[in-house]
């Protein structure tokens, strides 16, 4: 290696930083939380307090403070972009794009209108959320979703949610989750046979967004697709 290496980073070679939610269940490969999913290195950042139930029912109320400081402690570890690891921090879109002068995409739900915009007349983008009774109207504005989109969230599941927010347990049965995502999947399609692409708000859905794909033949787009893209940005493949 010749030349100058250029310093002033505590952390090199992960230029993609995440914050997590304090939450302890299980995060298989394809999930957010667990580093293996991602092709490239990651920093990590847990914002204490930030339970799952108190992000995705109570509304993330009294934590943009530390999530704007955790946020600011992992761009001076050396993130050159940060996202979190739940959709409904949308909430906090503007506030910490605003507030750490990098790149932010708090949220799988931005990629919304862009998929829109792939689809032909007469369909649209559906949504499957881990909570639809808690996704609000202010949550789909801050990642500029249309407030009639179509959406169905896993509460009546057996599984999925009963663990990554009610936090009844640490343990997940794999088989069971996907089963939830599947139906709400079914049902997201049945109520509303002209969507022609889902989005998964749920940063713990990915594992299971090929088996949706297939059982609804529609394409899936998820939090895997939103930060690779980001970090195809700030950096891109170079071709000799």
């Amino acid at each position: 290696m010749n030349g100058t290496a250029r310093g002033g980073k505590a952390i090199y070679g992960a230029p993609l930083g995440i914050l997590m939610l304090e939450a302890r269940f299980a995060r298989i490969p394809g999930d957010m939380g667990n580093a293996e999913t991602w092709p490239f290195p990651v920093l990590y950042r847990v914002v204490k307090g930030a339970s799952p139930e108190r992000v995705v029912l109570g509304g993330a109320a009294g934590l943009l403070d530390d999530f704007i400081a955790a946020a600011r402690e992992l761009v001076d570890h050396g993130a050159e972009a940060i996202t979190t690891n739940c959709g409904f921090l949308a909430l906090f879109q503007a506030e910490l794009a605003a507030a750490v002068g990098v790149p932010v995409a708090t949220s799988a739900l931005l990629q919304v209108p862009w998929v829109q915009a792939t689809l032909p007349p007469g369909r649209r983008v559906g949504v499957l959320t881990v909570s639809a009774g808690t996704l609000t109207p202010r949550h789909l504005a801050a990642a500029g979703v249309p407030p009639d989109t179509p959406i169905v969230g896993t509460e009546g599941g057996r599984e999925f949610f009963r663990v990554l927010i009610r936090a009844e347990k640490h343990d997940l049965d794999v088989a069971a989750a996907e089963a939830d995502i599947l139906e709400a999947g079914a049902t997201l399609i049945r109520r509303h046979p002209e969507v022609g692409a889902i989005v998964l708000e749920c940063t713990n859905m990915p594992p299971y967004a090929a088996a949706l794909q297939v059982a609804t033949g529609r394409p899936v787009f998820d939090i895997y697709a939103l930060v690779t893209w980001l970090r195809a940005g700030i950096r891109p493949r170079r071709f000799a």
